[in-house]
C-alpha cells in the first residue's frame, strides 16, 4: 500500500510540474509579444483616468456633488467638461489639481466627462451641467452660489489667469506677486516624452 501512495503521489508532482512549465511557456509566447504601454501627453489616445495620470489627483473625478447640490448649498462651483482621450485635456489636468488644492474647501470642483452627457435631451436646467456645455473641451465655468457665471473659458490656460477669476468668484484679494505658484507647463507624471 505504501508503495501505491508513493508511486500517485510522485506522478501528481511530476504532472504538476509539467503543467506549471507547460503555462510558463504559453503565457511567454503570449505575453512576449506585448508592447509596454505608451501614455502620452501629446496625443488623443485614452491612456485612462486623466487626473491621476498627468494631473497627479485621481480624487477629481468621480464629481462629489453636483451643480444642483452646490448651489442649494450656497457654495460656488466650478464645472469642467473633458474627455480621457484629449491631448488639451490631458495638459490642462495639473491646472486642475492646482485649483482644487487651493480653493477645494471654499468651492465645488466639478469634472465632467464630456461622454456622459445625454446628446438627444435639448432642454437643461441651469442647475444641470450640461446646460453650460459649449461643444469644445477642456471647458471651465465658474458659477456663483446664487447661479450667476462668472467665468467660462474654453481650452487651455494657465493657472494665475484661474486662479484670478477664482479669486474674484469668492471676493479674495488678488494674489500678492511675491506668490509663485508651480509652472503648470510641466506634468506631474510625464510617462513618456
Amino acid at each position: 500500500m505504501r508503495n501505491w501512495l508513493k508511486k500517485y503521489f510522485n506522478l501528481g508532482i511530476c504532472v504538476a510540474i509539467a503543467g506549471c512549465i507547460s503555462l510558463s511557456l504559453v503565457l511567454g509566447i503570449l505575453l512576449g509579444n506585448a508592447q509596454p504601454v505608451q501614455a502620452k501627453l501629446t496625443d488623443d489616445t485614452y491612456d485612462g483616468n486623466i487626473f491621476a495620470l498627468y494631473g497627479g489627483n485621481g480624487s477629481i473625478v468621480p464629481p462629489r456633488i453636483s451643480l444642483a447640490q452646490s448651489l442649494q448649498s450656497g457654495r460656488p462651483a466650478m464645472i469642467v467638461f473633458y474627455v480621457d482621450d484629449s491631448s488639451d485635456c490631458k495638459k490642462f489636468s495639473p491646472i486642475l489639481n492646482l485649483a482644487q488644492g487651493f480653493y477645494g474647501k471654499n468651492l465645488s470642483l466639478i469634472a465632467i466627462p464630456v461622454d456622459s452627457l445625454d446628446p438627444q435631451k435639448k432642454n437643461y436646467a441651469p442647475t444641470e451641467e450640461a446646460y453650460y456645455y459649449k461643444g469644445t473641451v477642456p471647458q471651465t465655468v465658474l458659477i456663483a452660489a446664487d447661479g450667476k457665471v462668472s467665468f467660462d473659458r474654453e481650452g487651455i490656460f494657465g493657472f494665475e489667469e484661474l486662479d484670478s477669476a477664482i479669486r474674484g468668484l469668492l471676493d479674495l484679494p488678488a494674489a500678492p506677486p511675491e506668490l509663485k505658484f508651480r509652472k503648470t507647463d510641466k506634468v506631474i507624471n510625464e510617462l513618456n516624452p
